[in-house]
């Protein structure tokens, strides 16, 4: 700003509607800043930027020159009562008379000017209660005036005592897009975010009546292109005799300065939520609590476990859901879920693209394929309005892909969010990259693993759903297996089995006992019993001393349903859960694990299987925990398996791996089979 003032940023607009006239000039040159329209009508069109004797010529310097240079050097104020001019703009020889003040007022620092407030007397020269009222009117311009230089804003009002806007603000409609007559009295907080409108109001009430000496508050406007943003407002009181007469406020726009603060406080909280972490999904889950809610309503971490499969076409893309989050209030999905998902779907294409993929719908109408069916349900449900799909490169891979969702009423996703959300996983970068070694590791050896696993057939009448979780706390290969086929009299055969060890010696072990079940059953369509104790005397072929527990059912088909005919050698107990969430375990049949000499045979038991029903048979990781006795895990699962009945045969698998607390210290297994209901 120039010494002189004459770029000075003050919002002289608030003296615009003034009942008399006002000027200010500024520096010792006197240069005219600003006239109202009341002293324009009063004394015409005067150039702005000039000095005051070139404004107004030989009238001003004649009389008045003297006056100025004074008020600006000694500061003290001069009043002019029933001054006479004569000025050129009227008529020649006309005598008006004015009553002014002329007041020194600082513009800025080491800047200073006059400000002169004047109305014509010409009718009421001996009027003594028109001059108290221009003075009265002087010291409320001057305190006004005086009130701005505290200030520093984009946007100018007025209130009345009474704390209800009393006059327009072109400022106010220029950045609001509201006009005068909705402005008006308490109409202001209309433009207020919803959110921030009680307890705004309350605030300023509480201001207003407790006669604050300044009132601030943070909120967010809307603004004329209908988005919303961060201003802070501030207000001071006019007094007069100690008495509030107005208030004069202001709206600074600080959306940045929110935005710039909210970031770093958004990365401070991701650095502490994964500083003592060293598993992937641990770290990622982690950072989907940083995002739910401070960006998104909702998030879904995916671990993409198949980083070829997108290369081959017809293969279905693999991943799984380890990590889930929601705001209050909506239901979150269960953390862990297995997907395999088309080719055409969104968190295929971002992995493939390797770029982040926003969609933005109507609220519950998200568009087909957008994401895993569990996915796209809770999307549906919760009214969806926008979802991000972010892939996590580390290292030039893509380990994981983060959905991030906003709901109802909340503004979709912007840029903004999702460059911030990129740099979360920018700065966790180098931890993910240490976690990530861990983690390639362990899915060599976990598609080692389902290489030696075989899927359950697709069968017209059963529905058969196998699950398998590797320890997250060992990159190696383990003995846990099941199986499921159909035998030559058309009967299914569903089996599960754990091999003593965690190794590569444990894993090749377990493909051979599966591939020697398999070559038993298919050679005689006899009780379990009888096929297990074939395998454990055939077990004795085999190098080294190996045992083995082994759960083997036959699903077969009678008049009006269906039965199980099972046997268990040394493995827990199947799980019969039925259509109305009844559950209780097969306990019969039992005998000891498999590697050792018996006595006796395998013993078989028969029971029929309720239409709808479905039959659990799982490892020992699922239940057990160090320190605690087993039944406390089999209830667990018992309880839990029984409130899930209702659930599609791939959830209720999902769910009965996320809903219990594992050590993480051993894989886990299970397969499960549901009846059809009976016509």
């Amino acid at each position: 700003m120039a010494r002189d003032g004459s770029r000075c940023g003050l919002a002289f607009e608030v003296l615009d509607p003034a009942p008399v006239g006002v000027a200010v000039t500024s520096g010792p040159e006197h240069r005219l800043l600003y006239t109202n329209a009341m002293y324009r009508s009063q004394f015409g069109e005067r150039p702005r930027g000039i000095p005051l004797e070139k404004a107004f010529a030989e009238f001003t310097q004649k009389r008045y020159g003297r006056l100025f240079d004074q008020v600006y050097e000694t500061g003290e104020p001069v009043v002019l009562t029933a001054a006479p001019s004569s000025m050129a703009d009227h008529e020649q020889g006309e005598e008006r008379y004015f009553t002014s003040s002329l007041s020194r007022v600082s513009l800025a620092p080491d800047v200073h000017g006059v400000l002169v407030v004047t109305t014509e007397v010409t009718e009421q020269i001996n009027a003594t209660q028109e001059l108290r009222a221009i003075a009265d009117e002087r010291s409320r311009i001057l305190r006004r005036y005086e009130s701005l230089m505290r200030v520093s804003a984009e946007i100018i009002w007025v209130t009345g005592a009474e704390g209800e806007v009393i006059e327009p603000s072109p400022s106010w409609q220029r950045v609001t897009g509201q006009p005068w007559e909705e402005f008006r009295g308490q109409g202001w907080q209309e433009m207020l975010h919803p959110d921030d409108r009680e307890p705004t109001m309350r605030a300023w009430w509480q201001a207003v009546h407790g006669g604050a000496d300044i009132w601030e508050r943070v909120y967010r406007l809307r603004t004329a292109d209908g988005c919303y943003r961060h201003f802070r407002a501030q207000a001071v009181p006019i007094r007069d005799n100690g008495r509030i007469v107005e208030w004069v406020g202001t709206c600074t726009d600080i959306e940045q300065q929110v935005r710039d603060r909210r970031r770093q406080q958004v990365l401070d909280r991701a650095t502490a939520a994964t500083a003592d972490l060293t598993s992937l999904p641990d770290m990622l889950g982690a950072l989907a609590d940083v995002i739910v809610p401070e960006l998104a309503d909702g998030c879904g971490v995916h671990l993409v476990t198949d980083l070829t499969s997108i290369r081959q076409v017809g293969v279905p893309f693999v991943v799984e859901r380890l990590a889930t989050a929601a705001r209050t209030g909506l239901r979150r999905l269960p953390p862990y879920s297995e997907e395999h998902l088309p080719a055409d779907n969104a968190l295929v294409r971002a992995v493939q693209q390797r770029r982040p993929l926003l969609k933005i719908f109507p609220s519950g109408s998200p568009p087909g394929n957008l994401a895993p069916a569990e996915f796209q349900a809770w999307l549906v449900a919760n009214d969806a309005n926008s979802l991000l799909t972010l892939p996590v490169v580390v290292d030039g891979a893509v380990p994981a892909v983060v959905s991030a969702v906003t709901c109802g009423d909340r503004p979709p996703i912007g840029w903004d969010d999702i460059e911030l959300l990129a740099e979360i996983f920018d700065h966790a970068h180098d931890a993910l990259s240490n976690a990530i070694r861990f983690q390639r590791a362990q899915q060599v050896a976990l598609a080692l693993q389902h290489s030696l696993l075989a899927e359950p057939p697709t069968l017209p009448d059963l529905e058969i759903t196998a699950r398998y979780r590797a320890s997250p706390s060992a990159a190696e290969v383990g003995g846990d297996w099941y199986d499921s086929f159909v035998l030559p009299d058309g009967v299914t055969v569903v089996a599960i089995g754990d091999v003593a060890g965690h190794d590569l010696g444990a894993a090749v072990t377990m493909s051979q006992l599966r591939n020697m079940l398999r070559a038993l059953a298919m050679d005689r369509c006899e009780p379990p019993g009888e096929i297990l104790t074939r395998l454990n005397l055939a077990m004795e072929s085999l190098s080294g001393d190996v045992t083995a527990t082994c759960a083997l059912a036959r699903v077969e088909k009678v008049d009006g349903g269906h039965q199980v005919h099972f046997a268990v050698a040394g493995h827990p107990p199947p799980l019969l859960v039925t259509a109305d969430g009844g559950s209780y375990f097969l306990n019969g049949a039992v005998s000891p694990l498999l590697g050792f000499r018996h006595e006796r045979p395998c013993v078989s038991e028969v029971l029929p299987l309720p239409p709808r029903s479905t039959l659990l048979m799982y490892t020992d990781g699922l239940v057990e925990r160090s320190g605690e006795h087993l039944d406390l895990g089999l209830e667990r699962l018992r309880t839990l398996a029984g409130s899930l009945a209702g659930e599609p045969i791939d959830a209720f698998c999902d769910n009965l791996l996320s809903g219990l607390p594992t050590t993480g210290l051993d894989d886990i297994a299970v397969i499960a089979l549901r009846l059809p209901a009976e016509t």
